[in-house]
């Protein structure tokens, strides 16, 4: 498998460069058409060079996490017959400095909220076991090092 996307940003008439203020505002578009406003966290650098109104990368990189594991979670309850009305999720993401002193995503955490309908109600340990299967196969939690808990809310 094979994913691509592109990242297009460019300065903006009047601006420095040199100077450090400069928009970090830019775009990411992908193969179905999709394109997305996207700059850095006003947290990390302050408006007006970031622009609070889009999507950051830290969050993007959180919610593509939450979505992986759901999308596994779904495909793995409709295969065992659960029937899913709604799931709804809370992802954050801690950066903090990391073994090697760098700056780092060193926890994720997901906070599931499952609603189940239907004549076959999963119990705790069963919805559990299904975030279990889910975690182990999502490629993208394989492919970081950052802790990732998950709280479920499930019923």
């Amino acid at each position: 498998m094979k994913f691509s996307a592109k990242l297009s940003w460019e300065k903006n008439a009047g601006e420095s460069f040199i100077d450090g203020k400069y928009s970090r505002v830019h775009k990411w578009l992908f193969d179905g058409g999709a394109e997305l406003s996207v700059s850095s966290s006003p947290e990390v650098v302050p408006v007006p060079m970031s622009d609070e109104s889009t999507i950051d990368p830290e969050e993007s990189f959180i919610a593509s996490l939450s979505a992986c594991h759901m999308l596994f979670f779904l495909s793995i309850a409709a295969g065992k017959k659960y029937i899913i009305e709604k799931y709804e999720d809370y992802p954050e993401g801690f950066v903090d400095k990391n073994d090697d002193g760098n700056l780092a995503m060193i926890k994720i955490t997901l906070r599931p909220e499952i609603i189940f309908s239907g004549p076959v109600i999963p119990s705790k340990e069963q919805v559990s076991e299904i975030h279990s299967l889910s975690h182990a196969r999502c490629y993208l939690a394989n492919s970081v090092k950052s802790k990732i808990e998950i709280v479920s809310g499930s019923n």
